[in-house]
């Protein structure tokens, strides 16, 4: 699977566009509150479910063994054929 597969996931893409609307909201001149802290600890927390599905997507392409609280676990075999399938197209 190619690299840019994972850097234009959805997870990633939504992440990334929520970032960047809180940091819109916070120029806008409101003031810093605590509800803003919390969108902020969530929009991190929600980018690195997003990375780490994509760690664990490319590692599981790779070839090995997803954790068991991946969303990828158990089709483990089907990345590594998909991604076999595609380094045969190259």
């Amino acid at each position: 699977m190619s690299m840019r597969n994972y850097l234009f996931g959805t997870g990633l893409v939504s992440a990334v566009m929520g970032g960047l609307t809180l940091l819109r909201s916070t120029r806008d001149g409101a003031p810093f509150t605590w509800r803003m802290a919390l969108a902020w600890v969530g929009w991190g927390i929600t980018l690195a479910l997003a990375i780490g599905a994509v760690v664990d997507t490319r590692r599981a392409a790779r070839g090995e063994a997803a954790p068991t609280d991946s969303p990828v676990h158990g089709s483990e075999a089907k990345l590594q054929a998909k991604h076999r399938k595609e380094r045969a197209r190259r």
